[in-house]
C-alpha cells in the first residue's frame, strides 16, 4: 500500500516512509492511493473473533509492504490489550468506552499502535527521531505513554498552559527520560501551528530527525478504525445499523469511523459532536471552511479552530458535498448544555459521562429525537476523572480516582514554558 499526499505535490511512499515522515515534503497529509474494501466474512464472523484477530485483519492492507504478518500481529497484540466495551446508557443509547487503556483516553490504541511501528522502523537506524507532537489534552498522554523509554527516540510535547486537566498535565509532566513537555504561553492552535512551522523549516530539519505523532500520521489515523468494528462486534440489533455520535476537534478519530464505513462495515449516519469551535457545523450549512481562533471550554480536547484531518474526510468523499453531508452531520453543543447533560443522565441511569461523551451524547440524542426509529453509540472519549471538577459539580459525586493514576498525581511536573512563538519553539529544538 502507498500512500500520496493531499496537496498532491510529493511522490508517493510507503506506510513506513508516511510512519516516519509524519506529513508529506508539501505540507499535505498522507492518504492511501486505495481504499481497501472490507471482507465481508469479516462481518459475518465477527462475533466470534477475538479483539486482536479483528484489529489484524482491519489493518492488514493498509500496511502491506511494510509490515509482514507476523510483524503486524504482534503489534496489534500490544496495542488492543485492555477492554473497550459497549455500554448501555438508555434503551436508545449506547456508550463506547475508550479510557481503559493506560492513559484512560482513545488515543492510547493510535498512540500505541504508532509508537510500535516507528520503533520497529527505526530499530535499525543510527539516528535519533523527535517526534514532535502538540496536544489540546489526551494526545500528549497517549504519545508520551506509548513512546516512553522506546530506543532512539525523543518526545517533544507542546500544550496550552492552563487549557488541559489536572489529570492530564501530569500525564504530561511527570514521566521524564525521553519524554520532553513544553508549556506554551498560548492555544492549542497556537501549538499546532508551532509544529507545522518545525517541519517546514529547513534549519531544523537539517539538524533533526522530525515525525509526528499527532493524527496527521497515518500510524496514529488509521488504527482509530478499530473502535468502530469493536462496537459492531457489541452492537445486538444486527439489522439496524447504529447512529454514531463522536465528539470531534480535530476530526482524527471520526476520519477513522467514517473511513470504516465507506470500506464496508455496516455503521449509519455519523454526527460530529462539536463544542463551540464549530468549525465543521458551519461548513455543513455553507460549505465554507473557516478557521477561527479556539475558544477554552470544558470538553479541552475539542477546542480546536483549525481542524487538520477534515481534509481527509473531504477526500474520503471524493470532494463531493452532497455525498458527505448525507453520511455527516454536526451539532454545536454549549458547556451549560454540556454540564446539564452530565447530570440528566447521571440521575436518570447513574451513568457518568465526561464532557467530551456529554457534547456527543446531547448531539445524539437530538438526532434520535428527530429519527425516532432508530437508534445509536457514542464514543465516550476520555474517563470522567480527567475532568473532576466539571463532573463532580454535575453529579454532586466525587469520581474515584482509578489505581492507575494514584501514583501518578503524588509526582512533580516537568515541563519548560515558552512563548507561543515559532523562534521559541526553534531556539530550543535546536539548543540556542
Amino acid at each position: 500500500m502507498n500512500y500520496y499526499s493531499l496537496n498532491q505535490q510529493s511522490p508517493k511512499v510507503s506506510f513506513k516512509e508516511a510512519t516516519i515522515l509524519g506529513q508529506a515534503p508539501d505540507k499535505g497529509l498522507y492518504y492511501p492511493e486505495y481504499l481497501p474494501l472490507v471482507d465481508p466474512q469479516l462481518i459475518d464472523r465477527i462475533e466470534s473473533m477475538s479483539d486482536v484477530d479483528i484489529a489484524f485483519e482491519v489493518l492488514k492492507p493498509y500496511v502491506a509492504g511494510s509490515l509482514n504478518n507476523e510483524e503486524l500481529y504482534s503489534i496489534v497484540k500490544e496495542t488492543v490489550n485492555f477492554p473497550i466495551p459497549l455500554q448501555p446508557a438508555t434503551d436508545d443509547i449506547s456508550s463506547l468506552e475508550l479510557f481503559h487503556g493506560p492513559t484512560l483516553a482513545f488515543k492510547d490504541v493510535g498512540a500505541r499502535f504508532m509508537s510500535r511501528c516507528l520503533g520497529h522502523f527505526l530499530k535499525n537506524e543510527e539516528r535519533e527521531v523527535t517526534v514532535l507532537v502538540a496536544t489540546s489534552g489526551d494526545t500528549g498522554g497517549a504519545v508520551a505513554n506509548g513512546f516512553y523509554g522506546v530506543k532512539n527516540v525523543n518526545v517533544v510535547i507542546l500544550y496550552p498552559k492552563g487549557r488541559v486537566s489536572p489529570v492530564q498535565e501530569k500525564q504530561l509532566t511527570t514521566l521524564g527520560k525521553n519524554i520532553t513537555a513544553l508549556e506554551i504561553n498560548g492555544t492549542f492552535d497556537d501549538c499546532q501551528k508551532m509544529v507545522k512551522q518545525a517541519f517546514a523549516d529547513a534549519d531544523i530539519n537539517q539538524k533533526k530527525f522530525l515525525t509526528s505523532a499527532n493524527s496527521i500520521n497515518v500510524a496514529r489515523w488509521l488504527p482509530q478504525q478499530v473502535y468502530y468494528f469493536l462496537a459492531y462486534k457489541q452492537w445486538k440489533q444486527k439489522e439496524q445499523k447504529p447512529v454514531v455520535c463522536v465528539p470531534s476537534g480535530n476530526f482524527g478519530n471520526i476520519c477513522a469511523g467514517l473511513l470504516a464505513k465507506v470500506t464496508g462495515l455496516p455503521l449509519g449516519h455519523f454526527i460530529a459532536a462539536c463544542n463551540v469551535n464549530d468549525i465543521v457545523s458551519h461548513y455543513l450549512q455553507t460549505q465554507e471552511l473557516k478557521p477561527k481562533e479556539a475558544t477554552a471550554t470544558l470538553s479541552n480536547a475539542m477546542d480546536v479552530g483549525n481542524p487538520s484531518n477534515f481534509v481527509r474526510i473531504i477526500e474520503l468523499f471524493h470532494q463531493q458535498f452532497p455525498d458527505l453531508k448525507n453520511n455527516l452531520s454536526a451539532d454545536t453543543i454549549s458547556d451549560e448544555d454540556t454540564v446539564a447533560t452530565i447530570t440528566k443522565v447521571y440521575k436518570a441511569s447513574g451513568y457518568t459521562l465526561d464532557p467530551h461523551g456529554a457534547v456527543a451524547y446531547l448531539a445524539l440524542e437530538k438526532y434520535l429525537e428527530q429519527h425516532p426509529d432508530k437508534k445509536g453509540f457514542i464514543l465516550e472519549t476520555a474517563h470522567p476523572v480527567k475532568f473532576p471538577e466539571a463532573v463532580e459539580s454535575a453529579t454532586g459525586e466525587k469520581v474515584a480516582i482509578p489505581s492507575a493514576l494514584e501514583e501518578i498525581m503524588t509526582q512533580k511536573k516537568e515541563s519548560i514554558e515558552i512563548e507561543a512563538t515559532f523562534d521559541a519553539l526553534k531556539s530550543f529544538l535546536l539548543g540556542e
